[in-house]
């Protein structure tokens, strides 16, 4: 059960949130009125990537938060580390971290330029585990702290491995990060989960990364993450930690079952999404494969 149920006051520092998921997790609890730091390196527009962290703040402050947009390379610690002192001074502390920033590149092994896989392990694994570290002196001093990774349970299937072992092994350095933070501090009463969706996003990032429309008419939207977010992150952190949440499963744990008004076109068969074997029920009956 949650402790409460509104993120009202609370400070909110989301890497990687000027579009796509991120925005949508902290536009939802800007609802509540919730303070949001957009950390991310996107200033000026991406040609195919709409948004910038001044777009986002923008956005933020219109559904109800208070916005502060520093512009961060999450791969370099020094930035990292300045911009969780301003977010703290300027807020007053630090109350939760979101880990949503991610780099992706759904490709084999001879297709991979080493470039790209140096992006998505710096930006994915050792990201993740820079913020997390510059951020936990102030979590630890927060009345529910709360860290959330969006990143999948690992699955140690040849499948994933084999299909695009790059981006596999930056997610999973993602998702090891909750299992390690989790219990080193859990005394401490710290959340650490991950959160990840049953089936694809309709995110800018994947329309680019994989063919368009084509792939996002069969995805839900970012909603139902933001939405099971708000769940996760007011419930009690002493006793939710260590968990690796699947959006429809937080849904239904609430009573919420119908899901139609997620999907981008209500009635079309959905994508089951990467590193996931099936549905609620064990089954892959009503989902697609995910292209490759």
């Amino acid at each position: 059960m949650a402790s409460e149920r509104t993120l009202r006051g609370k400070t909110i520092f989301i890497s990687g949130g000027s579009r796509g998921i991120g925005l949508a997790i902290a536009k939802r609890a800007a609802a509540d009125g919730a303070n949001i730091v957009i950390a991310a390196k996107t200033t000026e527009p991406h040609p195919k990537l709409p948004g910038t962290i001044h777009t986002a703040a923008a956005e933020i402050v219109a559904a109800g938060g208070q916005a502060l947009a520093l512009q961060v390379d999450i791969r370099e610690e020094e930035q990292v580390e300045a911009a969780v002192k301003e977010a703290a001074a300027h807020f007053g502390g630090i109350d939760i971290l979101i880990n949503n920033a991610s780099a992706v590149r759904v490709t084999g092994t001879l297709e991979t330029p080493m470039k790209r896989y140096d992006l998505m392990h710096q930006v994915n694994a050792r990201g993740t585990f820079l913020c997390s570290q510059k951020c936990l002196p102030y979590l630890m001093k927060a009345a529910n702290p709360h860290i959330l990774m969006l990143s999948p349970p690992m699955d140690m299937s040849p499948k994933w491995f084999g299909a695009t072992l790059a981006y596999t092994m930056a997610k999973y350095g993602m998702s090891m990060c909750v299992l390690g933070l989790a219990e080193e501090f859990k005394a401490k009463g710290v959340a650490v989960n991950a959160l990840w969706p049953r089936t694809g996003i309709d995110t800018a990032a994947i329309r680019y990364e994989l063919g368009g429309t084509a792939v996002t008419q069969h995805c839900r939207k970012p909603d139902i993450l933001a939405d099971t977010a708000h769940i996760i992150l007011t419930r009690e952190s002493r006793s939710c930690t260590g968990n690796f949440f699947i959006d429809d499963q937080v849904l239904a744990a609430e009573g919420i079952t119908d899901l139609s008004h997620y999907a981008v076109q209500p009635g079309l068969p959905l994508l089951l999404d990467f590193f996931l074997s099936g549905g609620p029920d064990g089954t892959t009956n009503g989902y697609l494969p995910f292209p490759l």
